[in-house]
């Protein structure tokens, strides 16, 4: 549904977006990942045509960003609803005339029967229904953010993009807006891409990934593929994995579990059937979805390294002798 190709934005001297390029499927959760400054709000904000581009090709739908005028790309962008980090939300209106505005904008009436059927059903999905008539300083930030969410959709979007929606809240309220997104995208089959700093965000909801730094996308896949085994520097320095405090004696060796096999008795069984000792010195099980991914370090005897890999061979569990 959205195809980037070699896209560059640069302002003024400063190169923000360096050859970008990656493609999201239709109706899946893709997440855009990296430290802040890696460009990912800016890629965000091209795609939807808040910025332009100077090189390269945005396609939506199979429409070429930059071959519309004005008043088709105004028309694209009707089919994308848009969540922000603040909230963007009006303080002299209230929830329902929060919603309401791009109706507004669009010229339909709020106030008709159509209009109120939509904002009614759209804070039920929200879970606010009985917040119709507040105002945005009576909500805590996870209920500004479902009148955002609300807000967003009020339009029926093909394309949700959402730009740190859940950064400014705590981490359970962020549990239920990304519950919410993933509703969202499997009952209205709507394509969402989300730009995040945060990997709680991507583990929970994103089945695909691309994880930006300095303006260049360094890897593009499965979040667990991409996090398990992280092969960049770049993205095991953003992840902070691993530990400084491996013995400096014997043998470290990582072991990576994605999800086939991370109930198997590995550990244990290796030491029965081995007949040896040795220590775990690091792990790190986490929840991808609907399943567990990770890695644990071990520590053997330099007489045993052979036998403990060729044991992990026999039961194809990825492994890393590390240095």
């Amino acid at each position: 549904m959205i195809h980037i190709e070699n896209v560059r934005k640069t302002f003024q001297d400063l190169q923000v977006l360096k050859g970008v390029s990656l493609s999201v499927n239709e109706h899946e959760i893709y997440g855009i990942i990296g430290q802040s400054g890696a460009g990912k709000s800016t890629l965000l904000r091209c795609i939807n045509g808040l910025e332009s581009f100077d090189e390269g090709e945005i396609t939506v739908d199979n429409t070429r960003l930059s071959s519309l005028n004005r008043k088709d790309l105004r028309l694209l962008q009707k089919r994308m609803g848009m969540i922000f980090q603040g909230f963007n939300l009006l303080e002299r209106l209230d929830v329902y005339h929060n919603i309401a505005l791009p109706m507004k904008f669009w010229g339909i009436n709020p106030s008709s029967s159509e209009a109120e059927k939509k904002i009614r059903e759209l804070t039920g999905l929200v879970g606010l229904e009985d917040k119709l008539h507040a105002k945005p300083r009576e909500l805590s930030g996870g209920q500004k953010q479902r009148v955002a969410i609300a807000r967003a959709l009020v339009l029926d979007p093909e394309f949700l993009l959402c730009d740190e929606a859940t950064s400014a809240l705590d981490p359970e309220i962020t549990k239920g807006i990304l519950a919410l997104i993933q509703k969202i995208n499997k009952e209205m089959g709507i394509t969402i891409v989300i730009v995040t700093h945060q990997m709680e965000v991507v583990k929970q909801v994103c089945e695909r990934v691309a994880f930006l730094n300095n303006g260049t996308v360094l890897r593009e896949g499965r979040p667990e593929e991409l996090f398990v085994k992280p092969e960049r520097k770049e993205i095991r320095d953003f992840l902070r994995e691993g530990s400084e405090n491996l013995p400096k004696y014997g043998v470290n060796i990582q072991l990576f579990f994605n999800g086939e096999n991370n109930m198997d008795p590995t550990v244990t069984d290796m030491a029965r059937t081995l007949d040896t000792n040795f220590s775990i010195c690091w792990a790190k099980l986490e929840d991808f979805r609907d399943d567990v991914y990770g890695s644990l370090v071990i520590n053997v005897d330099e007489k045993d390294r052979e036998r403990v890999l060729n044991f992990l061979n026999e039961r194809k569990i990825l492994w890393e002798v590390l240095p």
